[in-house]
């Protein structure tokens, strides 16, 4: 693995500040490890004027972010025991059946009963009527 460094990078400016203050705010630790990448925001705070003088001494906050959890995609707005129905990003609503358990004693009847009642149970609450 190549290692980069900023002077091959066009555009990348190199600055040292030397005896600065940094202030760290972190969530994943409680100081900061060797070696460890932290994801966050680096901020130079405001200098700091002492009788009359504005002292150059550099003072930083790096705050830690967190990675935003990514949006659920279609999430589930109804799960009953056949059909579970979920909203599309265009705010459409799609109705999905759950596997059928076939076998001895199964009714097509009885079953198709129990979905349409679910369905409407669903959509009753999720649809608004219009007029």
């Amino acid at each position: 693995m190549k290692k980069i460094f900023f002077a091959d990078h066009e555009g990348w400016n190199r600055n040292t500040d030397l005896g600065c203050d940094l202030k760290t705010i972190l969530s994943s630790d409680t100081s900061m490890q060797t070696g460890k990448e932290y994801q966050g925001v680096l901020r130079r705070d405001n200098d700091t004027i002492v009788d009359e003088y504005i002292c150059k001494d550099a003072h930083y906050t790096f705050v830690e972010t967190q990675p935003a959890a990514p949006e659920k995609r279609n999430p589930r707005v109804f799960n009953g025991e056949y059909i579970t129905v979920t909203r599309r990003d265009d705010g459409s609503l799609r109705p999905n059946f759950k596997p059928i358990k076939t076998g001895r004693g199964f009714d097509v009847v009885r079953y198709a009963m129990a979905v349409s009642n679910e369905l409407l149970w669903a959509l009753d609450g999720l649809v608004e009527e219009s007029e």
